[in-house]
């Protein structure tokens, strides 16, 4: 989710912070979907991640401060045992809730993403979305993803950009008092790809969406060249997606598809 007005997966949903003034709750994220801003900006954000994701069948997937479960529940239809982790329990319950995978529906966890409550090397497919501009200390976080996938296991960040429309109106923001934005880091695609190498990830792909400004009707005009825009260059992109590789020198438990939730 890129900018709900403005409105965003806060710190309180993927970290350990105190609940924000402005953190939102799932009713939050269903009234930007309702948008056309919403609508547009979001199925782009979640074509490049499934796009980066990859096939998911029969693998173990787990979504990092996965929010009301939308991702989640997508991956759990294509055939993966996903698992959500998220510290707002509201968030949770409207994960699990979800008519759209009763057959296959996720695991929920409660619990932080710098300390998560998984063995090493449990899942195939660890990735987060618009997380690490949140916590206040990503390179930890991004260690414990690390940690928790096999060797040879798939990361996918999916992370607010820094040099774009979008974050200089959050920058306004937070310079006018909004809690909220005065607490994000906005990264560029070198910062997200350092971040994730120091941590034995070797990055395949960096990719760029959401190349048009934060309104409705210049979104559904401008959607149809946004993956042509992604991949020539992530200036100018609102969301920026990442993916990679554990290095198999990272010894860690074996893969386990039964996850005993």
């Amino acid at each position: 989710m890129t900018d709900p007005q403005p409105l965003v997966k806060p710190a309180a949903s993927a970290a350990s912070s105190s609940p924000s003034p402005e953190a939102i709750g799932p009713e939050t994220y269903a009234r930007w979907r309702a948008t056309t801003l919403g609508a547009v900006t979001e199925a782009l954000e979640h074509r490049l991640l499934h796009e980066l994701i990859g096939v998911v069948k029969g693998k173990s997937v787990l979504d990092l401060g996965c929010g009301d479960g939308l991702l989640t529940c997508a991956l759990a239809a294509h055939g993966a045992h996903a698992v959500g982790i998220d510290a707002d329990r509201r968030m949770l319950v409207a994960a699990q809730s979800r008519a759209a995978c009763p057959e296959s529906r996720p695991a929920s966890v409660e619990g932080r993403v710098e300390q998560l409550p998984f063995p090493d090397g449990m899942f195939d497919v660890v990735v987060a979305v618009t997380v690490l501009c949140f916590v206040s200390n990503p390179s930890l976080a991004v260690q414990e993803a690390v940690r928790v996938l096999r060797p040879g296991g798939r990361l996918v960040i999916g992370e607010l950009g820094r040099w774009n429309v979008w974050a200089a109106r959050r920058r306004i923001r937070a310079w006018l008092g909004s809690q909220l934005w005065n607490a994000a880091r906005f990264r560029s695609a070198g910062e997200l790809r350092s971040l994730l190498q120091r941590a034995g990830i070797a990055v395949a792909v960096v990719r760029g969406a959401v190349y048009y400004p934060p309104v409705g009707w210049m979104a559904r005009i401008l959607a149809p060249a946004d993956r042509w825009l992604g991949a020539l260059t992530t200036i100018g992109a609102a969301f920026i997606g990442v993916a990679g590789t554990k290095e198999r020198s990272n010894r860690t438990a074996p893969s386990q598809t039964g996850l005993g939730l």
